[in-house]
């Protein structure tokens, strides 16, 4: 068999199994097909008993489509309930991991909860740090500081 071959029968399974996981989210295909092919997947996965009955009761009740959702909602609780917040924080260069390290210590100071940082570079705040935490923007940036004394002096 040649290498072409070869590729083109995996191509070919790649897309078959894509198109059988798409097969699940798709409302004309009949409740009893996804159950029946999330339990056999469940079967050869070898997944938790209480997950494997969480995948089993979407698939029942034609509620598949929700798992990315059902997923996000899940994490967010989880860290809730590990009291630890997201934050995402911009500065205007790179910062070394001490200043990380620093960024996170002023976080979980003024919010009582272990800070997971993502950070993220955007030369337009000339400096500074700007830190967003949920809802709440928590703005150390000298464009804001300009803004505010502008704001002052008119």
């Amino acid at each position: 068999m040649t290498n072409k071959t070869a590729a083109i029968r995996y191509a070919r399974a790649l897309l078959d199994v894509a198109l059988k996981a798409k097969v699940l989210l798709n409302p004309a295909v009949p409740v009893p097909r996804k159950r029946a092919a999330v339990g056999e997947l469940l079967a050869r996965a070898r997944l938790s008993p209480i997950l494997s009955k969480l995948l089993a009761l979407l698939a029942d009740r034609d509620r598949l489509v929700l798992l990315p959702d059902l997923l996000a909602a899940y994490r967010d609780r989880l860290l809730d309930y590990r009291r630890v917040v997201r934050a995402e924080v911009t500065t205007a260069g790179t910062i070394d991991a001490r200043r990380v390290q620093a960024i996170q210590s002023s976080l979980a100071k003024v919010t009582g909860r272990t800070v997971t940082m993502a950070a993220k570079v955007d030369p337009s705040i000339i400096g500074g740090v700007v830190a967003r935490i949920g809802s709440t923007v928590y703005d150390g940036s000298v464009t804001r500081q300009l803004e505010r004394m502008k704001e002052r002096l008119t």
